[in-house]
Formats: C-alpha cells, sequence, structure tokens
C-alpha cells in the first residue's frame, strides 16, 4: 500500500513584524547585515491571545475550503507543536471538536519543533500502511514569537508565527506526492542547544521566574524563553544533513541529479546555502523561502513546499526532497513523487 499528500494548505497570522520596525527597536544593531545572513525581511505575528491550534484550525479550513475536502472522510488528526494548549487534555481532540471531524477519528500530538511535519509524514505513511487510517490530517502550528524575549535580537530577528495542515491519504488525486522512504534519526545528546527550559515538570514556573542573562552576542534571555545555541546548530546541521541526504537517495535507489527540487527546513539563509554549497546542488534546485515568513520551524517546509507549487516550479513528474533537522537534536528526510 502507497501513501499520497493530496493537498496542503498553510496560514499565516494577520501582524506583520518587518525588518524596519526592528530597526527602530534595536538601533546599535547593522539590521542590513542580519538580513544578509538570515534572508529574512519580514515575519508573521500570532495576536495575544492566539494559539497553536487557532493557527492550526485556520490552515484546515483553508485547507478544507480550497479543495472542497470532505471532513467526515478524515479518520485521524496529528498535530504537531511544542506549545499545546493545557497539559492535559491532547490538544488534537479539541482541534477534532472545533473541526467537526468524525468522533471516530484517532487524535494525537507530538512535539518535534522544526522536523515535526516530516516526522508527521512518517507517522501518517505509517497509520495508512498499517491499514489503521485512509485519510490522515496532519497539523502543524507554532507561535515561538511568544517564548522569544523582547531583547533577544538574533530571534526576534529569524522567527514567525505560521500554521499548516496537509491531507494524506492512501488514494491519489491528480496532483498527489506520492510518499517514499524515511530516514529519521536522533542525537539527545543535543537536547539541550534548542530549549524552551522552564513551563514542564522539570523546571516548573510557579513561584519565580529565572532570572536574564545575556549570551556573548548581547542577545537577552531567560530559562523561560526559547534559547538557541547558534553556533552549536550550525555545526549540527552541516554534519549531519549531508549524511541524511545521502542515505535517504541511496534508499531510494535515487542519486543527486534525479532530485528536481530540495526543501530543506527553512532554518536560515547561510545554512541553506552553506549546505547547497557543500553537497554541490544547483543553485535552481535549491529552494529558499524564508524572506516573507521567517524561519516558521514545523511549518517551514509545508509553506515551502506550497508556494513553489503555486509559483510553478515544482510540476507533474518531479522529484522534491524534503530534509528537516533541528530540536532534540532530531532530523527527518523523505523524496516525494509529483
Amino acid at each position: 500500500m502507497k501513501s499520497f499528500i493530496n493537498h496542503i494548505n498553510y496560514y499565516l497570522p494577520e501582524h506583520v513584524l518587518t525588518n524596519e520596525e526592528l530597526r527602530s527597536s534595536f538601533p546599535d544593531w547593522n539590521i542590513d547585515d542580519l538580513y544578509k545572513s538570515t534572508g529574512v525581511k519580514q515575519r508573521h505575528i500570532a495576536a495575544e491571545g492566539e494559539l497553536p491550534s487557532d493557527l492550526a484550525v485556520k490552515a484546515a479550513e483553508k485547507l478544507f475550503n480550497e479543495y472542497k475536502i470532505d471532513r467526515n472522510e478524515i479518520d485521524f488528526i496529528l498535530f504537531c507543536t511544542v506549545s499545546n494548549d493545557y497539559i492535559a487534555p491532547t490538544t488534537a481532540c479539541a482541534i477534532q471538536d472545533r473541526l467537526k471531524i468524525p468522533q471516530t477519528s484517532g487524535a494525537i500530538d507530538f512535539n518535534h519543533g522544526c522536523s515535526g511535519f516530516v516526522y508527521g509524514l512518517a507517522l501518517a505513511d505509517g497509520l495508512i500502511k498499517s491499514g489503521t487510517a485512509s485519510n490522515v490530517l496532519l497539523l502543524t502550528a507554532e507561535t515561538i514569537s511568544r517564548y522569544i524575549n523582547l531583547r533577544d535580537k538574533s530571534s526576534r530577528f529569524l522567527f514567525g508565527d505560521a500554521g499548516a495542515a496537509c491531507l494524506i491519504s492512501n488514494k491519489p488525486t491528480g496532483e498527489s506526492f506520492e510518499i517514499g522512504k524515511f530516514v529519521l534519526g536522533t542525537d539527545g545528546r543535543g537536547y539541550e542547544k534548542i530549549m524552551i527550559k522552564y513551563g514542564a515538570a522539570r523546571h516548573a514556573l510557579i513561584d519565580a521566574s529565572p532570572e536574564e542573562f545575556a549570551d556573548e552576542f548581547g542577545n537577552i534571555r531567560s530559562a523561560k524563553n526559547f534559547c538557541m545555541n547558534g553556533n552549536a546548530v550550525f555545526l549540527f546541521s552541516l554534519s549531519t544533513v549531508p549524511k541524511m541526504v545521502a542515505q535517504v537517495l541511496e534508499k531510494s535507489g535515487c542519486k543527486l541529479e534525479d532530485i528536481d527540487f530540495f526543501i530543506f527546513h527553512q532554518a536560515n539563509k547561510i545554512i541553506l546555502e552553506t549546505l547547497k554549497k557543500k553537497m554541490k546542488i544547483p543553485d535552481d534546485k535549491m529552494i529558499i523561502n524564508i524572506e516573507d515568513v521567517g524561519n516558521t520551524v514545523s511549518s517551514s517546509i509545508p509553506i515551502a513546499l506550497v508556494n513553489s507549487i503555486r509559483d510553478g516550479k515544482i510540476k507533474k513528474g518531479n522529484k522534491v526532497l524534503l530534509s528537516a533537522f533541528g530540536v532534540g537534536y532530531s532530523w527527518a528526510s523523505v523524496i516525494l513523487n509529483c
């Protein structure tokens, strides 16, 4: 049995935070240099009280309306986020009710950050191939801006909020992507390199908030904020991603030149450009789609995929290699056949 991405869409919050607005907040920083290294010109920021579940529901409604999807045929919901609505219950259960998806559907959350979309495809693929589900709704959403300290220049510049929705099925439509074989990996030694330390069971926020500190670049953070060791993540990406790409090519019986387009997690421009150079990927095959949305965590790959289809880059008959990497450390890759 095969599985297929039949439809995909995304939702962006209404508020746009431009580089010019950030320039006024950080007059001592060279915003133009930051743009050259990150590739980000603007990013969307969730409104006060707008949760990842809200972004996911809006993305799903866009998907249903645009492609005339019958929600009664969905029999499983997968929701990737690092910030559930509650400790309990599972947010996917609340999403099932809000979307009026049948009560016969399964629903689970999973927390996997930047590699979450490809991990979600692997979970959906397994559900379909095992016969557990026929139509899986994969949702990704994050309001990472809520966890970023307002004086953390690098993170505020790089990240944006977004939600995405994807329908994976056991039968294709006219413009489906057939899902290929997966390569997945984990190195928990890097778990502290991308972290929101306080707020869960090990470090609860009850009586006092952790103190703020400045990193070597002058970014102000605390242990309740999103914290990333940029240098460590850069080195991890350059070490892991080329090996992962080689493994998924070998597992799929493909060569690098067989791939029409490469869509990596849109971490930042310098990582993407360095990976492209290291793996000798032609410029016209590397999708970089970060300028208007920033790094949207688990939604970055689906946003880049949708925009590449709309722009006419990705067409019927193409092979598209997806590679995600980040928090955990974790990584995942798959080849889609259009």
